[in-house]
């Protein structure tokens, strides 16, 4: 008995720390996807403020555009120096520092009566405090408590992003219509700033550590082949899940950024259009998971481009809405383009995450995420330039197809992606 003792007890230990690591990753998992609804949500409910800016300075499409295009380009530029910062501060400094410019971004948007004022504040500190509260950190952090299981954890964090558009879309118009733009603004600042003090008192030194039997690669084909962002870029794998990102950006946030204001043009009211295309926020969950999902029955290749006729699919019906503006088809365009709206994602990531897997992969994969940004800031901006450009849609809409079709190529000729 008494050498039997020190078994169970170790036995004992070990299930209580196995069971702490599960309690703790889950936090984790809760607070990623809480910091990415906050972020993703701030970010695009510039498309509800679009109109409303745009009447109020007689700015066109493309002048306001440009501000939503610059949020995602220098949220892309920022993304390698988020991994690298990762890397060597931790998740404090990295979270602080977004919630930070978050909050100080829409407070001087709220007073800002120039172009350049909305550039710099909405622009450059809002792509900056999103990328730094974003899909880089949260990855990285995800990875070192989910390991293997990594792309379902950020199936849920991805799915964030329709959780900050359901739930900050319709209240962005809500305050718009009852208080005003400003104010609105004004409010969503001081709310950001709110959150900082509760953020810091978090116990970052645990979440940074990590579960044990991932941080201990316990994983029997962990290899560590010592990749640097230099030898990283000289290998195929880098520059197409570049690509991938870039033209599916393109493609999908030459439409995004102005889909509220589409709507609106088609006959839509502007509270039931940011509505609806805030509804996308509940079926991107399901886009997400499933994808993730399928993933593991019928393999990586077929689900992403499964995903892609989806994403066709919704450009089809969005293009029909202008000449038939009806529910049933703004529900099936919001459930097919709203769906997979980010849904390849985390599949991405994971494909990113297991191919340069190393001490240096939040560096390398923050700068193939650059490919994200530029293609968002890319696509938003010369959607507005199209569209003032045909005082129309339809260009636009074939912009946008192309883009998805040129996104998705890289998995279907690139060996290392179809794995």
């Amino acid at each position: 008995m008494d050498q039997n003792t020190p078994r169970g007890a170790s036995r004992e230990q070990a299930g209580r720390t196995q069971r702490d690591a599960v309690r703790t990753a889950l936090v984790v998992l809760g607070l990623c996807f809480t910091l990415a609804v906050l972020g993703r949500g701030l970010s695009e409910s510039f498309t509800v403020f679009l109109k409303p800016i745009s009447e109020n300075f007689g700015w066109d499409r493309a002048q306001v555009v440009s501000i939503y295009s610059l949020t995602w380009l220098i949220s892309g530029l920022t993304a390698p120096l988020v991994g690298r910062l990762f890397d060597h501060s931790g998740p404090r400094i990295v979270y602080a520092l977004g919630l930070f410019l978050l909050g100080s971004a829409f407070l001087i948007a709220a007073h800002a009566q120039a172009l350049w004022q909305f550039q710099l504040s909405i622009g450059l500190c809002v792509g900056i405090g999103v990328a730094f509260i974003g899909i880089v950190p949260n990855s990285i952090l995800l990875g070192r408590w989910f390991g293997p299981r990594l792309p379902t954890a950020m199936a849920v964090v991805y799915s964030a992003m329709g959780g900050g558009v359901l739930a900050l879309l319709p209240t962005s118009q809500l305050l718009i219509d009852h208080l005003g733009w400003r104010e609105a603004y004004q409010v969503y600042g001081f709310a950001a700033l709110g959150l900082l003090v509760p953020l810091l008192l978090l116990p970052w030194r645990m979440f940074a550590i990590g579960s044990p039997h991932i941080t201990k690669k316990t994983d029997p084909d962990f290899i560590d082949n010592g990749w640097t962002l230099v030898s990283a870029m000289r290998h195929h794998a880098f520059w197409a899940l570049f690509s991938t990102f870039f033209f599916t950006a393109v493609g999908m946030y030459s439409i995004a950024a102005q889909i509220v204001a589409y709507l609106i043009d088609a006959g839509f009211p502007p509270l039931q259009a940011a509505t609806a295309w805030g509804f996308s926020g509940v079926v991107l969950v399901f886009g997400m998971l499933g994808v993730s999902a399928l993933d593991g029955l019928i393999g990586r290749r077929p689900s992403v481009l499964l995903s892609y006729a989806i994403s066709i699919i919704g450009i089809f019906l969005l293009w029909l809405l202008q000449y038939y503006p009806n529910i049933i088809l703004l529900t099936g365009f919001v459930v097919c383009f709203g769906s997979m709206m980010g849904s390849r994602g985390p599949l991405i990531t994971a494909t990113a995450m297991k191919i340069f897997r190393g001490k240096r992969v939040g560096t390398i994969f923050g700068t193939i995420s650059i490919g994200s940004g530029l293609g968002s800031a890319f696509g938003s901006w010369s959607g507005g330039l199209i569209h003032d450009f045909t005082q129309g849609y339809n260009l636009l809409l074939v912009f946008a197809l192309a883009s998805v079709i040129l996104g998705m190529i890289p998995f279907l000729i690139v060996p290392a992606l179809r794995q």
